[in-house]
């Protein structure tokens, strides 16, 4: 099957949607199938639609590209496909140049936890969302909070985040007294919540931020800024303690994920979409909780065996996000998409 996935978001940029759409064209090319990503700032062997600009809103950064050459481009981009996947359907000018163009059959997936500007945007355009939405053979959502945010424009089917399970057994050393963060520095992320409970716990032990870069950095708190995914997994596999303090406005929660899958006892922050990630194989926190945060890692830190039972749990409960489980189920409807008519 020939598969075109399309991403809205600039593919030199940092981010979630970017990172499943790409490893996910990977693993099916992997498993046979020719399968490509259309996006901005895409590099050969992917196909790029042209240049992206950051726009700040809802609390957040998006790389998007929105000259009027992206239309053209995406829909010539994915024109030879049996199939196209279109993340983030909704979102200009990419996706929606997927969505709305001449093109094959399309699968959507939402990933976002719409924030309450994009929810009054929704609102306000929920007829016209609602039209264009027919134009999707299959819509599915990465997690129930994904799927609550366009329950009002369209019905959805859970296909969650992948993580690539096998490929967090890596072989380091794992430390005690090691804790990562994985994030941006973003305000929604909780990194300053997190350096605050830091320091109010006077912890004698390590913690490396990776994604983010700043001068200044407390006692015990490296910052490494972005590192390559090999890296990124070995210094997981590194560490006792994934924490991800995180304020809001996530959909699924890869970065718990990702910890659980490298067998990190997790400390995250008790929003939705992570307590569902999570179950009950972690520690969860109220959300911009300094002193409970500072407290739980404390407590976690001073009884290392309990952590390391935390983090094989976190293990084997993980599976169930397992990359194969994912491309299956995405195979099967893009397998419905291909024999169904669009509105």
């Amino acid at each position: 099957m020939r598969i075109a996935l399309v991403c809205p978001y600039s593919m030199g940029h940092w981010g979630g949607v970017q990172h499943q759409a790409a490893n996910l064209a990977r693993w099916l090319t992997e498993a046979g199938h020719e399968a490509w990503l259309v996006a901005p700032d895409a590099a050969p062997p992917d196909r790029n639609v042209g240049s992206s600009r950051v726009i700040r809103f809802n609390r957040s950064r998006a790389p998007l590209a929105l000259h009027p050459a992206a239309r053209s481009a995406t829909v010539a981009a994915v024109a030879d496909a049996d199939v196209v996947h279109v993340h983030e359907p909704f979102m200009p000018l990419v996706s929606l140049a997927a969505l709305l163009g001449d093109t094959p059959p399309k699968v959507g997936t939402f990933h976002a936890d719409a924030g309450a500007a994009v929810r009054a945007l929704y609102r306000a355009g929920s007829p016209v969302l609602r039209r264009w939405s027919r134009r999707l053979a299959v819509a599915t959502a990465v997690s129930p909070v994904a799927q609550r945010s366009v329950a009002s424009i369209v019905e959805t089917e859970i296909v969650p985040n992948a993580v690539d399970v096998a490929g967090y057994d890596r072989d380091v050393s794992r430390r005690a007294d090691r804790v990562v963060f994985v994030g941006r520095d973003d305000p929604r992320k909780g990194l300053d919540i997190l350096l605050t409970a830091w320091v109010r716990a006077g912890l004698d032990a390590e913690l490396l931020v990776i994604g983010a870069a700043r001068d200044d950095a407390p006692a015990g708190v490296t910052f490494l800024g972005r590192v390559d995914e090999d890296e990124k997994r070995d210094l997981l596999a590194s560490a006792s303690i994934l924490c991800a303090p995180n304020t809001g406005e996530e959909s699924f929660g890869l970065v718990v994920a990702e910890g659980m899958a490298a067998g990190c006892a997790v400390v995250a922050s008790g929003i939705p979409a992570f307590a569902a990630v999570l179950g009950g194989d972690g520690r969860l926190v109220p959300p911009g909780d300094a002193d409970a945060l500072a407290k739980t890692l404390s407590n976690l830190l001073a009884e290392p065996e309990q952590a390391a039972a935390l983090g094989a749990a976190a293990r084997r409960a993980v599976m169930r996000f397992d990359r194969s489980a994912v491309v299956e189920a995405y195979l099967e409807a893009y397998a419905r998409a291909v024999g169904a008519p669009t509105g």
